[in-house]
C-alpha cells in the first residue's frame, strides 16, 4: 500500500481548495498544454494517499496548478513527486542551449518535445538588473570573426520574417526562424567581434527570439513561446536594449491574458512599464496600452480607464516609425480600447472600437484582421446582430484561406460552433457552409 504523500498534502492544505476544485484546476492546465484530463475528486484523493499520477507530464500539470493557486513558483520535490529525468531541451542559460532550443523547433520528428513544454504562471521572469551582462562570458571563436554586416543581415531575416508572418500567420515562418537560429546566429555569437558588433548582435538576436516567441504563441505553442521570450530577455539585457526587453515583457503580458491568468499579465505589463523610464511616446502608448488591458481584465477599473487614457495622449505624441514587428499603431490602440471597454461592461462600445481597429489596420497585417475581425463577429453576435456578425464573418472568410495560423483555426472553428444554433437563419446558414468548403480546400 503507498506511503500517504504528505508533502502534497500540506499543499492541498495551504491551497484551500476541495478535491474537487483541485482536479479541476490540473484539468485546466492539462487541457492549456494540449492534453485533455477529467481527473476528479477520487483522483486527488488518491495523489493525496500516495498514488502516482499516471503519465509524466501529469505531475508537471499538478505542480503547476499550486503554483497558480499559492501564486508562487511550487517544485516536484516540494508536492512529493520525483523531478522530471533529464534537461528540458532550451533551458535559458547559455548560446549552446539557445541553439539547442532552435534544433529541437526546426525538427519535426522532435518539435512535438518542447510542444509538450509546460506554460507557467509560476515562471521567474527576470528582471532589468538581472539580466544585463548575463551573457557577457559568451566565448568567442578564433577561425572566424563578423562585423556589422553579419548584424544587419540578422535584422534584415528577422524583418523579412516578420513581414512573412504578419501576411501568411507563423506556421511555416517559425521553423524558418529556428533553423536561422541554430544555423546563422548561433555561429554568429560564437564568433569573434567587437564589442559594438556582439552588442548589435545580440540585440538583433532578442528581435529574432522575440519574434519566433510571438509566432509560437500563434500556434498555441504556449509554453515553448515562454522559453523563446526568456532567452530574448537575456540577449536583449546583455545588448542593454531596454526597447526589446520591454517589447518581450509585454508580449508575455499578452500572451498571459490571451490565457486567462491576469494578474501575471499585470505584473508582467507593469515590469515592462517599469523598464523603460525613457520611453518615447510611441513605446509608452505601447505599454500603457497593454497595462489598460491587463487591469482591465482584473477588474481594475480606474487603473484600466487610467492607462488606455495616458496610451491616447501618448499615441498623439508618437511620430517616429517604430520596428518592423512590435510596433504600436491607432488600430493597435483601438484594440485595446475595444478591451478594456468589453471587460468593463460596455459591449457596444467595444464593437464600435474594432470596428475603427479594422478601419485603421493596413491590409498586409492578414493574420490579425483574421483573428480581430472574428472577434468583432463574435461580439456582434453577443448583441444579437447576428445578419451583422454573418458579414463580418464573410470577411474573414476571405483571408482566412490565404493564413496559415492556429489562432486563425481556433477562430474559425469557435465561428462553426456559434452558428450551429442559427443555421435556419440564410445568413447563417450560407457562412457555415462555406466555412466548411473552406476547410475541404
Amino acid at each position: 500500500m503507498p506511503k500517504p504523500n504528505e508533502a502534497l498534502r500540506r499543499l492541498f492544505v495551504m491551497s484551500g481548495w476541495t478535491l474537487s476544485q483541485c482536479a479541476r484546476a490540473v484539468n485546466r492546465v492539462g487541457g492549456e498544454n494540449g492534453t485533455p484530463l477529467q481527473y476528479n475528486a477520487s483522483a486527488v484523493h488518491h495523489w493525496l494517499h500516495g498514488t502516482t499520477p499516471r503519465g509524466e507530464r501529469v505531475p508537471g500539470y499538478i505542480v503547476e496548478a499550486f503554483s497558480r493557486r499559492l501564486d508562487r513558483p511550487v517544485t516536484h520535490a516540494e508536492a512529493g513527486f520525483e523531478p522530471p529525468n533529464g534537461r528540458c531541451p532550451g533551458h535559458p542559460d547559455t548560446v549552446e542551449e539557445l541553439i539547442e532550443l532552435g534544433r529541437y523547433d526546426m525538427d519535426p520528428s522532435r518539435r512535438g518535445v518542447l510542444g509538450a513544454t509546460l506554460f507557467s504562471v509560476a515562471l521567474t521572469v527576470p528582471d532589468w538588473p538581472n539580466v544585463v551582462n548575463r551573457l557577457a562570458a559568451v566565448e568567442s571563436g578564433r577561425t572566424k570573426r563578423i562585423g556589422f554586416r553579419e548584424v544587419d543581415a540578422v535584422t534584415a531575416m528577422t524583418e523579412e520574417l516578420s513581414r512573412l508572418d504578419d501576411q501568411f500567420g507563423g506556421r511555416h515562418a517559425r521553423p524558418m526562424a529556428a533553423d536561422f537560429l541554430v544555423n546563422t546566429v548561433g555561429p554568429h555569437l560564437r564568433a569573434a567581434a567587437s564589442d559594438a558588433v556582439r552588442k548589435a548582435l545580440l540585440s538583433a538576436t532578442a528581435d529574432l527570439l522575440y519574434l519566433t516567441g510571438f509566432m509560437a504563441v500563434d500556434e498555441g505553442l504556449d509554453g515553448l513561446a515562454q522559453r523563446y521570450y526568456l532567452k530574448a530577455l537575456e540577449c536583449a539585457g546583455a545588448a542593454d536594449d531596454h526597447l526589446t526587453y520591454c517589447t518581450t515583457l509585454r508580449g508575455m503580458s499578452l500572451q498571459a491574458i490571451d490565457l486567462g491568468h491576469a494578474q501575471y499579465a499585470q505584473r508582467l505589463a507593469d515590469a515592462a512599464a517599469a523598464a523603460s523610464p525613457s520611453a518615447g511616446p510611441r513605446m509608452r502608448a505601447f505599454l500603457a496600452g497593454q497595462q489598460a488591458h491587463a487591469y482591465a481584465a482584473t477588474g481594475s477599473r480606474n487603473h484600466a480607464l487610467a492607462f488606455i487614457r495616458e496610451a491616447e495622449v501618448a499615441m498623439e505624441k508618437a511620430e517616429s516609425k517604430a520596428k518592423a514587428f512590435g510596433s504600436y499603431a491607432p488600430s493597435s490602440l483601438a484594440y485595446h480600447v475595444s478591451q478594456v471597454k468589453y471587460a468593463l461592461g460596455d459591449k457596444a462600445g467595444a464593437v464600435e472600437s474594432l470596428k475603427e481597429s479594422d478601419r485603421l489596420r493596413h491590409s498586409h497585417y492578414r493574420r490579425s484582421s483574421v483573428r480581430y475581425n472574428a472577434l468583432l463577429a463574435e461580439r456582434q453576435l453577443e448583441l444579437g446582430h447576428l445578419e451583422e456578425a454573418c458579414s463580418t464573418w464573410e470577411r474573414v472568410l476571405d483571408d482566412y484561406p490565404l493564413v496559415q495560423s492556429g489562432s486563425a483555426d481556433e477562430k474559425i472553428q469557435h465561428m462553426k460552433s456559434l452558428l450551429r444554433p442559427h443555421l435556419r437563419n440564410p445568413a447563417a446558414a450560407r457562412v457555415y457552409q462555406r466555412s466548411r468548403m473552406t476547410e475541404a480546400v
